[in-house]
């Protein structure tokens, strides 16, 4: 059933503006930025607004909280770093206040092992570089810094753990495979 906009309007004054200063600080806590605080809040409430006009919630305070919590992950997977503190922050929030599906969670769960068991399964060097450049968010400048190797030698061995990783994922060996170059083969295609 749709909800009329002066029902809308009059259900969001009432009910969903109470909550603004602690969306805030949810915001604020879970995002790499603080200063999109203000921002992500009017964004929430458009969604929000646009997901009552097909119906007024019966948890407002579980709706407003999940609609955020939602934004936060798509902005995460968009920025392309998922940080295992925000997954960790997320899932502190207080029982009402948590609107989780119970196969949601246990498939995420199940993919979280995974995406471990496949990294357990690369060689040190390779998981220490996908975990600095996936999990950390460090730069390929930094990651080379710190393990002291050049910015090349990062980019291809990230490629090789992402590819053994997917392997992985989707049922393989999770293997990394390196490309071997046959000299002979090199050399037939130089004359």
């Amino acid at each position: 059933m749709t909800a009329n906009e002066a029902d809308v309007r009059e259900w969001f004054c009432r009910e969903v503006l109470p909550f603004e200063a602690a969306l805030l600080r949810y915001i604020r806590h879970n995002s790499r930025t603080s200063e999109d605080g203000p921002d992500l809040v009017h964004d929430v409430y458009e969604m929000v607004i646009a997901g009552a006009r097909n119906g007024i919630p019966l948890n407002t305070k579980a709706y407003v909280f999940t609609v955020a919590r939602n934004m936060l992950i798509n902005r995460a997977k968009r920025q392309r770093i998922v940080s295992i503190e925000l997954v960790a922050d997320l899932e502190t929030l207080p029982e009402q206040d948590r609107a989780f599906d119970a196969v949601r969670q246990l498939d995420a769960r199940d993919a979280l092992r995974q995406v471990q068991a496949g990294l357990e399964r690369l060689s040190p060097r390779v998981r220490e570089i996908v975990k600095l450049r996936k999990i950390y968010g460090l730069d390929v400048v930094e990651t080379s810094a710190r393990l002291g190797i050049s910015k090349d030698a990062v980019n291809h061995q990230l490629s090789t753990g992402m590819k053994a990783l997917a392997d992985f994922m989707l049922g393989g060996s999770g293997k990394a495979v390196r490309k071997r170059y046959d000299r002979r083969a090199r050399k037939e295609g130089e004359v």
